[in-house]
């Protein structure tokens, strides 16, 4: 089992950034590859970023429009998701998640463990 515990976010005018960060505990984080994906009103979930268990490889978004930068710190258990140039269309609750496999996948079926979620505002 693992308890991941997503933080970062808030409320940012057009254009802006956010870090959020996600803190990972229980089974070995450095042995599984961890992603980000967020929910806005109405829509489904979708992919954000991924990154590789070793931290060597990253998969972003071609849909979503802001920024996006991925890392991790695996002497902390840690993943961070840098978001600059936000717009309001990417309102919405993040989630932070950790692979079932190695695979640093889009695929949320792979993810079996998941934040609750933090809320992101992009408003003027």
């Amino acid at each position: 089992q693992m308890t991941l515990v997503e933080s970062g976010g808030g409320l940012v005018q057009p254009g802006g950034s956010l870090r959020l960060s996600c803190a990972v505990s229980g089974r070995s984080f450095s042995d599984v590859a961890m992603g980000w994906f967020r929910q806005a009103p109405g829509k489904d979930r979708e992919f954000v970023a991924s990154i590789s268990y070793s931290g060597g490889s990253t998969l972003y978004s071609n849909v979503v429009k802001a920024s996006l930068t991925i890392d991790r710190d695996n002497n902390n258990n840690t993943v961070w998701l840098q978001m600059n140039n936000l717009n309001v269309e990417d309102t919405a609750v993040y989630y932070c998640a950790a692979s079932s496999s190695s695979y640093y996948t889009s695929w949320d079926r792979e993810y079996a463990y998941w934040g609750q979620g933090t809320q992101v505002t992009v408003s003027s």
